[in-house]
């Protein structure tokens, strides 16, 4: 008995000689929304305020609904709970950004304090062996970041985060772009001897 489905094997999937211009174009993009995001971090910053407010609130609305239709459940009581504390602090950040951008500066604080005292933990225990130097810098860097957060404290809460996500977004870009042109050196490479190369 034949198979009523077949595949086609020679119908190729995607790979990055050939979409290399797309990871590109993505690339770009998210690299200028980062520049725009460092030129203005404090309305960068509010956005990501208003943002995690609607993404809290969002969340209370869910939790409570699933509490309502789960009513008999142990566990409807805590659904509801967390539900009217994820709406109220949606509702607070909402109508204060700039108090939760003060909040989201401190726990970016504490993250790269955190962060620097592990990668030099680490350091310390990878005596002799490749990378050592690099974790311990990165973990050096981490506190002198959070040392200088900390010393601006509350002044520039306003900015840090919009600046960091800036930063962030552009350093993606550019891996992105960097992807995307090694993907066209192996689309040149690969092209038959008879084809011109593809700009």
């Amino acid at each position: 008995m034949s198979s009523t489905t077949t595949t086609d094997e020679s119908t190729p999937g995607y790979s990055l000689e050939r979409g290399w211009r797309t990871l590109a174009l993505a690339g770009g993009v998210i690299g200028l929304l980062g520049l725009f995001a460092i030129a203005l971090p404090v309305v960068t910053g509010l956005s990501v305020a208003v943002v995690l407010g609607a993404v809290l609130i969002v969340s209370g609305i869910v939790h409570g609904a699933h509490s309502v239709t789960t009513r008999g459940w142990k566990g409807s009581a805590w659904q509801l709970a967390v539900g009217a504390v994820s709406l109220v602090a949606g509702l607070f950040v909402l109508a204060n950004p700039v108090i939760a951008l003060v909040s989201l500066t401190l726990l970016l604080v504490a993250y790269l304090v955190v962060d620097g005292i592990a990668e030099l933990w680490m350091a310390t225990r990878m005596a002799g062996e490749p990378g050592r130097a690099t974790i311990g810098a990165s973990g050096a860097v981490s506190l002198v970041l959070a040392a200088l957060l900390w010393a601006g404290f509350p002044a520039d809460a306003a900015w840090a985060i919009g600046l960091i996500v800036g930063v962030s977004l552009l350093f993606t870009g550019i891996s992105m772009a960097a992807v995307a042109i090694s993907g066209r050196r192996g689309d040149e490479t690969t092209a038959p001897a008879g084809e011109p190369r593809r700009a």
